[in-house]
């Protein structure tokens, strides 16, 4: 595999040499009749698969374009389409006319036309203020997604994304836990997550996990873009995720849709948005409200999220954008399972305590400007207003060697408690600028980026009681041992540029470097107590615990991109990695692992090389390999020997190697064999991973030589999208093998032992889904079965919250939705 990819390597920089130019398409839309510049006309052109969209002025603009034969559409409500081919050798300019049409043609038609052929994009090498060149990327569309979006089910969202690893409960999808190339999913705390541009996460270095996620059925497209992103997003080895929610609709003052759902375990989501332009003035609003009792009894959950976007264009350089989101919502855990309890009846508990509640407020002012015809400036400015508190029994804490799953719930003793609260800001600042140095175009990015947060943890004895109460109760159990009151005061900043630069016509590459200041502290103290082998109290201590970890560090990256055309493009990339040491990984009371006090940040770096591109509207199709070396791994390991022989640990355990293969393809088959009939298509698609991995260095025993965890060696999601005429059909079937869950490799706790359901492995599985969509004028009704062969199966063992234990995944659910579009 080195040779190939060593080979692939050599061909593209000899390939290098090429001398075919790229080229910009402008044109302006009129009204053939009145003359008149048309705004909003869909631009779309096939051979690259992008659509722009004409401004108040009528321009549209294709950048960056091969020498080739394109074919552009031309669509806009109430007139004729328009289609044209055209020889691209130059720099293009156009003038379109378009004709109003004498009868109003049916939505239906239109959205028929509007339709994205492929799922999955890539994105440019430039949008917006940002760079891409190079990187590894894929945009998920949700214009035509088919599938089950009242639920946010990510098996199905993400299904064409190659190497996610997903955990999945039973919340509805309130809670996204995404994981790539051997990161753990929980929470997605190895990416960098984003909404519309700006982090959305709890602390972006602190405690980067993400407790809210925006609802599918307002988005309009994902972009994920892989370990490259650390130079300009930050620092996780994931890379970034970045939630794009729809715009407003600038052809209606009012638009107003509406979107239904019920099914399975009570589930009832109702959604409901409106958007408009009336003039310079823009807006996007929704509310939704979802509740539902779950897979497994005690598993009851209700939300409510709202958001607002409200848009104003100065003038055609100037433009200012303000966001407000919020999420509220109550979930009952139902705990984890140990493996004898998930082979006798996948949908039991005996936790009917435990609950979780997040409150969460964002904010952000976004303002765009045109400086000059080839400079670009942005500014962002965010804030987050937060809680959550996790509520729960988690065994007696006196008794710390009995299995705290299956330990009996005993109502007289107190649940723990842990309350965060989040209050972060921050501002990013980005300019972009084109140039032709030596008469080759060229591209630079530079940007900074300011953070400060100041977050509290408070972990104590809750209620005895069963409700969701969310007060402590020290007063009547002084006695509790977990016990902290911590403060965490962080603060970066961070300057970042990448600089594209054009060898040829065909050829570039794109050096980064990001430069970080880190500040993180903990300021408190915890309750320590030690108890005999009876439970009763011999030691009691008030130890405070204040560090600060202040740092300076360079990443560094680079990009390089041979685009042959728009069917074939190779790129490759390298780029330092960086995890800072977050407060949970330096003191929460957990009762199934102890927290080292030596754990420090993780280091690394990450390489991609693929080829790319899009065959006409034939195929969609990305194949590469990746490579991740991840030094000073955190993980939680069994203590062997010492005072504290027998219980788990969590610490850096080694240094990682983690590689794979990934091929992903999207196949317009009856297009490819010559079928004329848009009104039926028939997408089959294949989305597989490879992936090997090895820790190649720790000073533990039993750890050098193992397998990293959460790594299954094959992870393959395939399935057929269908549409005849008005009805659109989607099949997926998910394939993971199996994976480790911690670093020893552990097969399986044995029965009664307390580790029982919290390591082990997570077995191979399979689950398939089907969903479907019939659309006429202004209602859609929508149906789908997920697990349809209703397997039972698990994807976490949890060490702590909602389990600990096996969360099992959902057995068959039905779903139903009505939408409504004015």
């Amino acid at each position: 595999m080195r040779l190939a990819v060593f080979s692939l390597f050599i061909f593209l920089i000899l390939k290098a040499t090429g001398s075919v130019a790229q080229f910009n398409i402008k044109g302006i839309v009129f009204d053939l009749n009145s003359n008149q510049k048309i705004s909003g006309v869909e631009v779309y052109n096939s051979n690259v698969n992008k659509i722009a969209l004409t401004d108040k002025n009528g321009v549209f603009l294709f950048k960056d374009l091969a020498k080739d034969n394109y074919s552009i559409t031309f669509f806009k409500s109430g007139y004729g389409v328009k289609e044209f081919k055209i020889l691209v050798q130059s720099d293009t300019i156009l003038r379109i006319r378009m004709e109003i049409l004498s009868q109003e043609l049916s939505e239906v038609l239109i959205s028929e036309q509007k339709e994205e052929i492929f799922s999955i994009e890539r994105l440019d090498p430039v949008e917006g203020t940002a760079i891409y060149a190079g990187k590894k990327s894929e945009v998920v569309k949700l214009n035509n997604f088919v599938g089950n979006t009242a639920s946010n089910n990510p098996r199905q969202i993400y299904s064409q994304v190659v190497g996610l690893n997903i955990y999945e409960g039973n919340d509805a999808g309130l809670q996204l836990n995404v994981g790539g190339r051997g990161l753990d999913p929980n929470r997605t705390s190895n990416f960098n997550t984003r909404q519309n541009g700006y982090d959305i996460s709890a602390d972006v270095l602190g405690y980067p996990e993400s407790y809210y996620t925006p609802t599918a059925d307002a988005l309009r497209e994902i972009r994920i873009v892989r370990g490259a992103a650390s130079l300009q997003y930050g620092t996780q080895f994931g890379g970034m995720i970045n939630f794009k929610l729809k715009e407003p609709n600038l052809e209606k003052k009012l638009e107003f849709i509406s979107r239904n759902t019920i099914g399975s375990f009570e589930l009832l989501n109702t959604f409901n948005s409106i958007s408009g332009k009336i003039g310079q003035f823009s807006y996007y609003s929704f509310v939704n409200y979802k509740q539902g009792s779950g897979f497994r009894p005690n598993s009851e959950f209700k939300s409510f999220n709202a958001f607002t976007s409200l848009n104003y264009d100065f003038s055609d350089k100037t433009s200012i954008n303000f966001e407000l989101t919020y999420l509220n919502y109550l979930a009952q855990q139902a705990g984890g399972l140990t493996d004898t309890q998930f082979e006798e009846n996948i949908r039991f508990s005996n936790r009917e305590r435990n609950w979780f509640a997040v409150d969460w407020q964002l904010y952000s002012i976004r303002l765009k400007h045109k400086l000059t015809y080839r400079t670009n400036i942005s500014l962002n400015l965010f804030a987050l207003n937060a809680e959550r508190n996790a509520l729960g029994f988690r065994g007696d804490p006196q008794r710390p060697e009995r299995n705290p799953i299956t330990e009996q719930d005993d109502p007289a003793l107190p649940r723990d408690l842990i309350k965060g609260n989040f209050k972060n800001w921050g501002a990013e600042l980005r300019s972009i600028t084109r140039y032709r140095p030596f008469n080759k175009d060229a591209v630079f990015l530079i940007g900074a980026k300011y953070y400060q947060s100041e977050n509290t943890s408070v972990q104590g004895p809750g209620s005895a009681g069963t409700e969701a109460d969310f007060s402590f109760a020290n007063s009547r159990f002084p006695s509790y041992p977990n016990q902290s009151d911590f403060r965490f005061p962080n603060f970066n900043l961070a300057l970042f540029t990448e600089h594209i630069l054009n060898l040829n016509s065909k050829f570039s590459i794109t050096p980064g470097i990001r430069l970080e200041h880190i500040r993180t502290q903990s300021i408190g103290d915890y309750l320590n107590i030690n108890y005999d082998i009876a439970g009763n109290e011999i030691f009691r201590e008030l130890r405070t615990d204040n560090r600060r970890l202040e740092r300076d560090i360079a990443l560094f990256g680079l990009g390089l991109s041979y685009y042959e055309s728009s069917s074939l493009e190779f790129y490759a990339n390298i780029s330092q990695n960086y995890r800072s040491v977050t407060f949970s990984d330096i003191r929460v009371v957990n009762p199934t692992f102890i927290i080292s006090p030596d754990i420090s940040d993780e280091r690394g770096f990450t390489t991609d090389l693929g080829m790319r591109g899009t065959w006409s509207t034939y195929l969609s199709y990305d194949l590469g390999a990746f490579s991740m070396l991840y030094n000073d791994r955190i993980g939680t390991i069994l203590i062997e020997s010492g005072p504290n022989k027998g219980d788990r640990v969590r610490q850096n355990i080694g240094d990682a190697w983690i590689y794979g293969a990934e091929l992903f393809t999207d196949w317009n088959m009856l297009k490819t064999f010559g079928s004329k009939a848009d009104k039926f298509r028939l997408n089959p698609f294949v989305n597989l991973a490879i992936t090997n991995s090895e820790y190649i260095n720790s000073d533990e025993n039993n750890v050098s030589g193992k397998k990293v965890e959460f790594i299954p060696l094959v992870n393959l999601k395939t399935g057929m999208r269908i549409k005849i005429q008005n009805i659109s059909i989607s099949t997926q079937f998910t394939y993971l093998s199996e994976q480790y869950t911690d670093a020893e490799n552990t097969e399986r706790a044995q029965k009664g032992d307390s580790r029982e359901g919290i390591i082990g492995t997570i077995p191979e599985y399979y689950v398939a889904d089907l969903s479907m969509v019939y659309a006429l004028n202004k209602i859609s009704i929508e149906a789908g079965v997920n697990n349809l062969l209703n397997n039972k199966y698990f994807t976490r063992r949890a060490t702590g919250y909602p389990g600990p234990g096996i969360i099992p995944a959902d057995g068959r659910a039905f779903y139903f939705t009505l939408g409504l579009k004015l």
